[in-house]
């Protein structure tokens, strides 16, 4: 037995961003990480102070539902930034208390169960204070390309994980950077590679707004309002789930893989079995973006309540008329949806 060499890292950043890739079928691979947006975070950073938009210890602030917030506020802490987060009422205490211990300032909105209304109102204050501090950087993680940046790397150890055979990955749509960002980067391999996206009814992203699940708190995977970095043009396919169905699929992974995910990574599961079953011959690479620390209590604890996963199948539609709960898929087809998808990275626009 060969002895295994232990990496010493410089900054807590370069270990938790590294990911685990472990095969829960004979063609569904899980790329599972503590915090994803740690590459989108490490990447902006650097490009921002690279190229002079920000200097160290100017003050960055975004709005954000959780894992983002952590991410940038560690990007922060190693380059010598400040960082300030206006965050969403699903910001929890163990979240709210990393972030201030790292010196960010937080600003929490009141409770809400309208995360369309929680969503609105932190854009709402992160205006508001760039108005009045006119210095702070706007990282906007939900418009700015430079978020793509990070997923090159991700891309590159999912290439030398699984070398060969066709590929399509699965994911949360939510900004559209990670998947956006993973299959671009793979695509310039390969152009075959195949993206299929994960939304929540309610989210404008791909049209679903005019459905309201009361019980959705999968803020991460949709939006209340549009995201200029969401390519439409780069999804293959799309599925739409309810709550209920993602929180059946995260209890359902832990139980069958014993692995302790988020609600996003859960719902990606569940799609992705039911791609891979239609479609044996290529390799689904599920992106799990973080852990389930942060749905303890409404999701684990009522794992009682979780359906069966192998019972559960989507309504095929061909059009968003056809759009009904709780699960739905359709063919995208990478076509564009309302404007202009961004094209170009912030380096390329730079060039």
């Amino acid at each position: 037995m060969t002895a295994m060499s232990a990496l010493v890292h410089e900054h807590v950043t370069d270990a938790i961003k590294t990911p685990s890739l472990i095969r829960l079928e004979p063609n569904v691979v899980l790329i599972r990480f503590e915090t994803l947006k740690v590459y989108a975070a490490l990447g902006a950073v650097r490009s921002l102070l690279a190229d002079g938009t920000v200097r160290k210890g100017q003050t960055l602030i975004d709005s954000s539902s959780g894992i983002y917030a952590l991410a940038l506020a560690m990007a922060c802490h190693r380059y010598g930034l400040r960082c300030h987060i206006v965050a969403s009422t699903t910001v929890d205490l163990t979240m709210r208390s990393q972030l201030e211990i790292l010196g960010a300032t937080v600003d929490q909105m009141p409770p809400s169960d309208d995360l369309r209304l929680d969503q609105r109102r932190r854009v709402a204050r992160v205006r508001e204070l760039l108005d009045r501090y006119p210095d702070m950087h706007w990282m906007r993680q939900y418009h700015d390309p430079v978020h793509y940046l990070g997923y090159a790397e991700v891309a590159e150890l999912v290439a030398r994980a699984l070398p060969s055979g066709p590929l399509t990955v699965v994911g949360s749509v939510g900004t559209g950077a990670s998947t956006g960002g993973i299959a671009r980067s793979l695509r310039e391999r390969d152009p075959d590679v195949r993206l299929t996206g994960v939304q929540p009814f309610g989210s404008v992203t791909f049209g679903s707004e005019r459905f309201t699940d009361p019980d959705a708190i999968i803020a991460g995977i949709g939006s209340a309002i549009p995201f200029d970095n969401v390519d439409h043009e780069l999804y293959d396919r799309i599925h739409w789930l309810d709550f209920a169905h993602a929180m059946a699929a995260t209890v359902g992974l832990m139980r069958e893989h014993a692995v302790f995910a988020g609600l996003s990574t859960g719902a990606a599961y569940l799609v992705a079995g039911w791609e891979a079953a239609r479609n044996p011959d290529r390799t689904h690479v599920v992106i799990g973006a973080d852990t389930g620390h942060r749905y303890t209590a409404r999701v684990f604890s009522r794992h009682r309540e979780a359906a069966d996963p192998a019972g559960l199948a989507p309504r095929e539609i061909a059009s968003l008329d056809e759009l009904a709960l709780p699960w739905a898929a359709m063919d995208w087809r990478r076509r564009r949806f309302g404007k202009p998808s961004p094209r170009l990275y912030r380096k390329e626009r730079a060039s």
